[in-house]
C-alpha cells in the first residue's frame, strides 16, 4: 500500500474503519481480493510476483496492512518480500504481542517497511525504519511511505477526510471519494526521499495517475460493533481506468468484537 487512512474505535457503531490505495506498477502480476484456497480463511489480494499481500482480514479477526518505507539508501539486495508480513499475520495464530516479537527478533532481514495489525481488540504499528511498536489508542490515523501520521499532503488531507467521512457510514462512498483525490501538493510541501522531483510530484497525491504506476486498487473495510465485516475492493487499470469492484461481507467467526 502508499496510503492507509484508519479509523480506530472512533466511531460508536464502526470500530475498525480501513481506506486505502495500493500503487504499484501495472506490469506487476497481482490477483484481486478473495479468501485463499490454502488459507481460507483469508481475505486479501496477491503480489503473484512474490506471493504476499498488502492488505487484508480474516474470519478470525486478523487484520493486517502494509507500506514500504521509501529510502532507496538503505534497501538490501535480495531481501525477502516485505508482503509476507501480512499474510504470515493473517494466516496464522500468534497474539499481536507474540507477533510483535518475532517482528523485532527479524525486522533487519527486511527492506523499510510499516505494519498495522491486530486481532483481539488490539492494534499495533510496527516499522524497522522507525522507534519501536506503537500500541494505537482510539482516533484517526494516516500511513503513506514514512512513518505512522508523518504529515506529507496526501496523509493530512486524507485524514482530514476520513474524519468527515465516519459521519456518513455506512455510506461507503464518501470514503471511496476521498481515495480518488488526485490533488498533486505545491512543491514547497514535497518531502524529499532521494526520487526525482516529478516523482515526488507525482506520488504526492493520493490517487496516483500515470501510464505505468499508479494506483491499482482502492479498498474500504468495515468492522462493526457486532464483528460484521464489509470489503470493498475497486481495482484501476493505466492512466485511472477502472477495472473489477470485487465486494464481500462476513461475521468474525469467533464471536469478538472491537
Amino acid at each position: 500500500m502508499c496510503l492507509i487512512l484508519l479509523a480506530w474505535q472512533a466511531h460508536p457503531e464502526y470500530p475498525l474503519v480501513v481506506a486505502a490505495n495500493r500503487d504499484e506498477f501495472f506490469a506487476r502480476p497481482t490477483a484481486g481480493a478473495d479468501f485463499w484456497n490454502e488459507a481460507p480463511d483469508v481475505l486479501a489480494g496477491r503480489d503473484l510476483e512474490a506471493g504476499g499481500t498488502w492488505l487484508g482480514m480474516s474470519r478470525g479477526g486478523r487484520f493486517a496492512a502494509l507500506t514500504n518505507f521509501r529510502d532507496f539508501s538503505r534497501n538490501k539486495a535480495g531481501a525477502p518480500s516485505r508482503g509476507e508480513l501480512v499474510s504470515r499475520f493473517l494466516a496464522g495464530s500468534q497474539t499481536p504481542q507474540e507477533y510483535l516479537a518475532e517482528l523485532e527478533a527479524e525486522q533487519q532481514r527486511y527492506n523499510g517497511f510499516n505494519l498495522l495489525f491486530g486481532a483481539g481488540g488490539e492494534l499495533l504499528y510496527f516499522s524497522n525504519c522507525g522507534n519501536g511498536a506503537q500500541s494505537l489508542d482510539a482516533g484517526v490515523y494516516g500511513l503513506s511511505n514514512h512513518l505512522l501520521d508523518t504529515p506529507w499532503p496526501k496523509v493530512a488531507r486524507g485524514k482530514s477526510a476520513l474524519a468527515g467521512a465516519l459521519q456518513a457510514l455506512p455510506d461507503e462512498a464518501p470514503l471511496f471519494a476521498l481515495l480518488r483525490d488526485e490533488r498533486i501538493a505545491p512543491d514547497t510541501e514535497l518531502p524529499r526521499t532521494g526520487i526525482s522531483l516529478e516523482w515526488e510530484r507525482l506520488l504526492s497525491a493520493a490517487f496516483v495517475r500515470s501510464a505505468d504506476y499508479g494506483t491499482r486498487s482502492a479498498t474500504v473495510l468495515l468492522e462493526d460493533v457486532a464483528g460484521r465485516v464489509r470489503f470493498s475492493e475497486q481495482a484501476f487499470g493505466a492512466d485511472g481506468r477502472p477495472g473489477q469492484r470485487r465486494e464481500f461481507a462476513f461475521a468474525v467467526t469467533n464471536g469478538a468484537s472491537r
